[in-house]
């Protein structure tokens, strides 16, 4: 990822809670079909290995099960808040005129090789694990145990495991760092004319 140093973004506990904030991510392989990409979501543990380790699942009729056992490596993508930026929001359009459009979003990749697990009581955690971490604050949070467990099994036969120990991972918070910072107010008070908040937020941060 092109990542100039004014949008790095290398910190563990950062670049993890991302992941924890937006776990549904891009799980791109590469194998005898050529580069392959399932959407899913992925459960990171910080304690696991050096840089964490993702947990998830997919559906084991599916074809990039074959790209994970085979061993090679596999890149992850994790998109947090992002927004068009007008350049109409720049105070020195009317100074001189020489601004463009961009893009203002948070990423992180994550580079590691895949462990593919059929085990029904790994499974099983996981998918508790998965449902308490989105169903967690609602006034009735379901459970796996509210599911017949019967049913419960038949669909976790279904599915095979997916554990990435992370080799190398990277962010980038790009967040309008490499302009002026009456431009920058000109950014936060456009997003939040555009109902943006959450970027306005980490453009407000940002330094």
């Amino acid at each position: 990822m092109y990542r100039p140093s004014h949008f790095r973004e290398d910190r563990p506990e950062v670049l993890h809670a991302l992941i924890g904030a937006h776990p549904f991510a891009q799980l791109v392989t590469a194998g005898e079909q050529g580069l392959i990409a399932n959407p899913l979501p992925l459960l990171i543990d910080p304690a696991a290995s050096p840089n964490g380790t993702l947990r998830g699942h997919l559906a084991r009729a599916n074809d990039q099960v074959a790209a994970l056992s085979a061993g090679g490596q596999a890149l992850v993508i994790f998109q947090g808040p992002q927004a068009y930026v007008s350049p109409s929001w720049y105070p020195s359009k009317a100074e001189h005129g020489k601004v463009v459009p961009t893009w203002n979003y948070v990423a992180v990749h994550a580079w590691g090789v895949p462990k593919v697990i059929d085990d029904p009581a790994w499974l099983r955690r996981l998918i508790e694990d998965l449902t308490v971490s989105q169903e967690q604050g609602r006034l009735a949070p379901w459970a796996v145990g509210d599911a017949p467990e019967e049913f419960i099994g038949t669909m976790v036969k279904a599915i095979v495991g997916i554990e990435i120990p992370i080799d190398r991972i990277e962010g980038k918070w790009k967040l309008s760092q490499n302009r002026s910072e009456p431009d920058r107010r000109g950014v936060v008070e456009g997003l939040r004319a555009d109902g943006n908040a959450a970027m306005a937020d980490l453009v407000e941060e940002a330094r």
